[in-house]
């Protein structure tokens, strides 16, 4: 591996690309401390040390900038959100769908209209940001209200300033650096939170003497990214015959070969879409003072610890990768294009007996998948309530940390071999 890296290092193009990411990861990390106007950075960062589990996830997402009431607090969550949205009126707009379709063209389309939708958002999570900032009483400004308004409008457009320059960051990673840009910003923020998560396990261990909770939690989470990293490999692979034909004096076709279907199909993403959904009742409730209201009451049963927040997230995984492979995956599609190079399945015949069995399959594996996703996701909620340790960097983010580190890696890997050099993966 080593040889390898110094290889790559070797190919001017390559090494320009990998520099290119770590500089757009700094600029990140640099703008995830910059604190935005009027806000009181060390009330703020007091209450988000000790303030909860909303606090902490938030923090985890945006690589502490939370903490700081930092240019970059929203992070990529208003892009994400945007993207969710825009997946799910694919389905019910014809019009999204066909730009769906339509190649390269539809895509940047579709790109600018998440761009759009994204900014739109950023704009209402900054409005809601700061109403919270104002309501907690973590701003310094004066008390008239022309201070306030001020405040509002100056904190409002850094927010979503942030929020673009985030976004614009990641489109340059995925033009012109290794790896996906939005996936590359998650994995550097979740990143930068390890050391105090591992600083907080040791704390448990020496100061509170938390030994047997301790231990069990660090064989889990190597036990959790060996699984991730099996489960992320795995793939169920359905055998195609092709026929042979006869043109001119030469023979085409007649061999074997395979369609693979990975168990995870979905990646991360069913995982973010309802992590995003279920971070709404927090920030509501957060904005609320009235703690004996109706309201209030209902919006704390969804607390990050409890029993049904933990099932309905489960619930929203299995549902999101459904839908994720639904939208990216046509078993019709698939059969047609089978049936167009003269393969078929043995032992089905093309048309829709072979589109019934993908479709089969995919539930299958779909189901496989969408479980290991929601496992890993609930465990660190359900270690946090038995064992009594807040696990900031959960399985989550180690789910995410690893399926961006092997997507990468799997990138170096191919144009590694497209220079004729050993990849990573050899």
């Amino acid at each position: 591996m080593l040889q390898t890296l110094k290889n790559a290092w070797k190919l001017v193009d390559l090494r320009k690309k990998i520099l290119f990411t770590l500089l757009i990861i700094v600029i990140f990390r640099i703008g995830s401390h910059i604190p935005v106007p009027f806000v009181d950075v060390d009330a703020l960062s007091n209450s988000a040390t000790t303030g909860g589990d909303f606090f902490s996830y938030l923090n985890i997402l945006t690589g502490g900038a939370m903490n700081y009431g930092a240019l970059f607090a929203m992070s990529v969550t208003p892009y994400i959100n945007a993207s969710i949205i825009i997946q799910l009126l694919g389905v019910a707009i014809p019009a999204l769908d066909r730009l769906r379709k339509e190649g390269e063209e539809g895509q940047k389309k579709l790109s600018t209209i998440t761009r759009i939708v994204a900014m739109v958002i950023a704009l209402l999570q900054g409005f809601g940001y700061f109403m919270m900032l104002s309501n907690s009483g973590y701003l310094n400004i004066g008390s008239s209200w022309f201070d306030l308004i001020f405040a509002g409008i100056v904190i409002i457009a850094c927010f979503t300033a942030g929020s673009a320059l985030i976004m614009w960051l990641g489109e340059q990673i995925d033009n012109r650096g290794v790896g996906n840009g939005i996936s590359i910003i998650l994995f550097a923020g979740i990143l930068s939170r390890a050391p105090q998560a591992f600083a907080a396990l040791w704390s448990y261990f020496f100061d509170y003497h938390m030994y047997i909770p301790v231990i069990a939690i660090i064989l889990v989470f190597f036990a959790v990214i060996v699984f991730i990293v099996f489960m992320t490999d795995g793939e169920r692979r359905i055998p195609v015959q092709y026929a042979k034909r006869v043109v001119g004096r030469k023979m085409y076709g007649g061999q074997s070969s395979h369609i693979p279907i990975k168990v995870n199909m979905s990646g991360v993403m069913p995982i973010i879409f309802a992590s995003s959904i279920l971070a709404l009742p927090s920030t509501i409730l957060s904005f609320m003072s009235n703690t004996e209201s109706t309201m209030y009451r209902l919006l704390s049963v969804m607390g990050y610890r409890s029993v049904f927040y933990a099932i309905v997230y489960l619930l929203l995984i299995i549902g999101f990768a459904y839908f994720y492979v639904q939208i990216q995956y046509n078993p019709i599609e698939m059969a047609n294009n089978l049936r167009k190079n003269n393969g078929a399945i043995p032992g089905y015949r093309p048309g829709k007996p072979t589109s019934d069995f993908i479709a089969k399959i995919l539930s299958k594996i779909t189901l496989v998948g969408a479980l290991f996703l929601g496992v890993i996701a609930v465990l660190p909620i359900i270690i946090g309530s038995v064992g009594g340790i807040n696990v900031s960097l959960g399985g989550t983010s180690i789910l995410i940390v690893v399926g961006v580190a092997l997507d990468t890696v799997n990138q170096l890997e191919s144009q590694m071999l497209m220079r004729h050099y050993k990849g990573f993966l050899d």
